[in-house]
């Protein structure tokens, strides 16, 4: 019997996310995190067609964006899947700020991302430097539960 334990973590700025997340992680019988920043963002934030748009200016300036609360004995986990919505081909600056807040050595990391027509480009290149020591970042968009089962 193995002791291998999987986190689902995700944040989802307009909802998308969420129920994925959630139903992913009851189907895989994991631990669920929300990811919510301090400042919670509104829709004036996530006008990404507005240059000045809180969501622009952080990506634009590799801004760390506080988050709320900790996982505790984050180290009990081997797997973690992190999910959100696809911001310039990359995870938003929240995703960084959460990874760069634990150890990741050891362990893999599955980034699932959501969007409306965004690809996922180098998310996980882009990702690597803020969880530095994990084993394995990989990527990929979904569309449903089944493409993060079926990984």
């Amino acid at each position: 019997m193995s002791d291998v334990k999987t986190l689902v973590t995700f944040f989802s700025a307009e909802g998308t996310t969420a129920p994925l997340a959630k139903e992913f992680a009851k189907k895989a019988n994991a631990d669920l995190f929300e990811i919510v920043p301090v400042e919670p963002y509104t829709a004036a934030d996530l006008k990404y067609t507005n240059p000045l748009a809180r969501c622009n200016r952080e990506q634009i300036a590799g801004k760390d964006v506080p988050i709320q609360g900790t996982i505790e004995n984050f180290d009990q986990y081997d797997t973690v899947y992190i999910g959100f919505p696809i911001w310039y081909a990359q995870a938003p600056r929240v995703i960084h700020t959460f990874c760069k807040n634990y150890n990741w050595e050891g362990k893999k990391i599955y980034a699932f991302a959501t969007s409306g027509g965004s690809g996922i480009g180098k998310t996980a290149e882009k990702l690597q430097p803020s969880a530095s020591g994990a084993v394995a970042i990989d990527a990929k968009l979904v569309h449903s539960v089944d493409d993060i089962c079926n990984w």
